[in-house]
């Protein structure tokens, strides 16, 4: 799968993304357009249709007329790695506070609204964004704008709210993370793996710092990001880009710019030249696991052709039960019960590549992360065939298709994409850019960025034997 559709469609070890009646009438609201006689372009990109409002909200509309329905996603450029040193877990925290209330709507309004009509709603934050959605029949797109932009510059808190929701989400952590070795060893791991970027802190945050959330944090998190011109607004479904361009008008059109929020320049990583090993003994592991983890350029960062290269070259090591760790692990020597192997690119600053493995029968650890860099190693040195590439570009393509056949998965894809550095140019020729790579690319990206010695190995292994030591190199 993707690099891109990963952080929205799949959650693998260090993949990390957090969530938090009658039919009414619907109230018609007054044009913008009509009052300045102006209206921004519409310019086609692909299948894609785009306009940017005055404030500077980019608008960007999904067509799609199979059925009667549409999903408005709201993207704001803000997640976890965007805040302030000591303040883990408050844009997870603010996603939460964005659903108690507006000076216009009461706490629980909105909510209300979208049951009401059979709608679906839910929000989620990542480390570079934060985004909120409700899918909905398209009759009642209007009124989720309203609702929506509403919230953009109205939302009331008050410290009767911050207390008992902030308890909500040390609780969330509580569940997420504290009773799941997996989840506990994967927030350790990714905080040795990023020696200087905010990508090692948890999404959800560090509870010391959770506890110490306040309102005041929230407000000012809410009043430096959720701003016109720092968010996307993708709507995608059974809509017209006239129509959507009429509504977003009359609603997020009359939002000013609260600030301008600049680039978003963050703590980079050095070069890294070890590889560091993490190990977790927990007594509900029954059966042993081990991931090794690399730090690579993401889409954002990468040079041309470079993390197509490396989305290709997790399809081929890993990405399915054609994959060669599949093939040679699991079918043919039997020493490996799950294996896979995949890149995350979709991030403003690095991405990461990751292979992941469970020993079968008499096998050990150290006998499977020797035959899974045995796989590594051959690609490094011999590279693929033009075949094995051809075949692994259908089946991501594939993936690709399927995993944007709805709006909700169309708007996902979409505003994952635009709130890290891409471009709907760029998303537009993607897949043109995916049949470019040469097997000589994948090479390349295995011997200049999966090294043994460098990355980070995981293992979460059953309650120590008595003199028992982990697998090593």
């Amino acid at each position: 799968m993707s690099g891109i559709v990963k952080t929205v469609m799949f959650s693998a070890l260090f993949g990390t993304m957090l969530s938090g009646a009658p039919v009414f009438a619907q109230e018609t609201l007054p044009s913008v357009a009509a009052e300045n006689g102006s209206l921004p372009d519409i310019r086609t990109v692909g299948t894609a249709k785009t306009f940017t409002l005055a404030n500077g909200l980019q608008v960007v509309v999904l067509p799609d007329h199979r059925a009667p329905v549409v999903t408005q996603m709201i993207w704001y450029r803000a997640g976890s790695a965007d805040e302030p040193q000591g303040r883990t877990g408050i844009a997870h925290f603010l996603e939460h506070l964005m659903f108690k209330g507006t000076k216009n709507y009461p706490a629980g309004e909105f909510s209300r609204k979208v049951a009401a009509v059979g709608g679906e709603e839910n929000a989620f934050t990542s480390y570079d964004f934060t985004a909120y959605y409700q899918s909905v029949a398209t009759q009642y797109l209007e009124q989720m704008m309203r609702y929506e932009s509403d919230r953009m510059a109205n939302l009331i808190l008050s410290d009767e709210v911050i207390a008992p929701e902030r308890q909500v989400i040390i609780e969330e952590r509580r569940m997420r993370t504290d009773n799941s070795p997996v989840a506990m060893l994967a927030e350790e791991s990714r905080a040795v793996l990023f020696l200087n970027s905010p990508y090692r802190n948890p999404v959800i945050g560090w509870k010391q710092e959770m506890e110490a959330l306040t309102r005041d944090d929230a407000i000012a998190f809410y009043d430096r990001f959720y701003t016109p011109n720092n968010a996307v607004l993708i709507v995608a479904g059974d809509v017209e880009p006239e129509t959507v361009r009429d509504l977003a008008l009359a609603t997020y059109g009359r939002i000013g710019r609260r600030v301008e929020t600049g680039a978003r320049v963050r703590p980079q990583e050095p070069a890294s030249r070890t590889v560091r090993e993490v190990v977790m003994y927990d007594p509900r592991v029954s059966e042993p696991t081990y991931q090794q983890n690399w730090v690579v350029p993401s889409y954002h960062t990468a040079k041309a052709g470079q993390a197509e290269a490396l989305d290709l070259l997790g399809e081929i090591l890993g990405g399915s039960s054609r994959s060669r760790l599949y093939q040679h692990l699991v079918v043919d020597k039997g020493i490996a019960a799950a294996v896979q192997a995949g890149y995350q690119g979709s991030a403003v600053d690095d991405g990461t590549f990751y292979v992941y493995a469970m020993p079968r029968g008499e096998a050990d650890i150290a006998a499977l992360r020797a035959a899974v860099d045995a796989e590594i190693a051959a690609i490094a040195r011999d590279g693929v065939s033009g075949s094995e590439l051809e075949q692994a570009i259908r089946r991501y393509v594939k993936t690709l298709v399927f995993s944007r056949d709805n709006p909700e998965g169309m708007a996902q894809f979409y505003g994952a994409a635009l709130t890290t550095g891409m471009t709907l140019e760029q998303i537009d020729t993607w897949v043109d850019r995916l049949k470019t790579v040469r097997p000589a690319d994948i090479k390349a990206a295995a011997q200049q960025y999966l090294g043994a010695d460098r990355g980070v190995v995981s293992q979460l292994l059953p309650p120590r034997a008595a003199g028992k030591q982990p697998a090593g190199k």
